[in-house]
């Protein structure tokens, strides 16, 4: 029972006062999964990210600990540039965790995880959601607004088609009787 109290007030606790959440590869659709998980996709997709230095610029962008932990994190942040939470690493500062503590969740995302600033948890189901749910959000606002110009174009059509039947809108070159 005293490990459960350990556990809870060591890792649990410590973690609710995050703000940002955390993404899970299994809560998309399987098409998408394999899409992520094809080798050469996700090799460009990581070589993207990396070179975006979106992690790198955490540290710069929190200065204190405390700041970092009540920011709101992109999905990609929050997946790409941090270990899971369920692993119970402290974080040292916004870009680097204090890895000698040894995770008890199962999670092979806390294994891969390392400071390195060209490895951090490009490689892990965590980061893979955090691009799936990124990519999500972003496919909503381009099929708004294909939609909204959907309705626009169409509508256009509709006054012309309308206009050009009031005008009389015949394409025959033979005069009227």
């Amino acid at each position: 029972m005293e490990h459960i109290a350990c556990i809870w007030f060591c890792v649990v606790i410590p973690h609710v006062l995050y703000r940002y959440k955390e993404y899970r590869l299994q809560d998309y659709s399987s098409w998408f999964v394999k899409q992520l998980n094809d080798t050469d996709k996700w090799t460009h997709l990581r070589s993207c990210l990396v070179k975006s230095d979106d992690c790198n610029s955490l540290s710069n962008r929190y200065k204190t600990l405390k700041q970092y932990k009540l920011a709101e994190l992109t999905p990609i942040e929050s997946g790409c540039c941090r270990p899971p939470a369920e692993c119970g690493y402290p974080a040292l500062n916004a870009s680097n965790f204090d890895l000698s503590y040894h995770p008890v969740s199962t999670n092979v995302d806390c294994k891969l995880y390392k400071n390195d600033r060209f490895l951090r948890c490009y490689d892990c189901n965590s980061c893979k959601a955090g691009v799936a749910q990124y990519m999500k959000t972003e496919w909503r606002v381009v099929a708004i607004f294909n939609v909204i110009l959907f309705i626009i174009l169409s509508f256009v059509y509709f006054v012309g088609c309308c206009a050009r039947r009031h005008a009389g809108g015949s394409d025959s070159k033979v005069p009227r009787r």
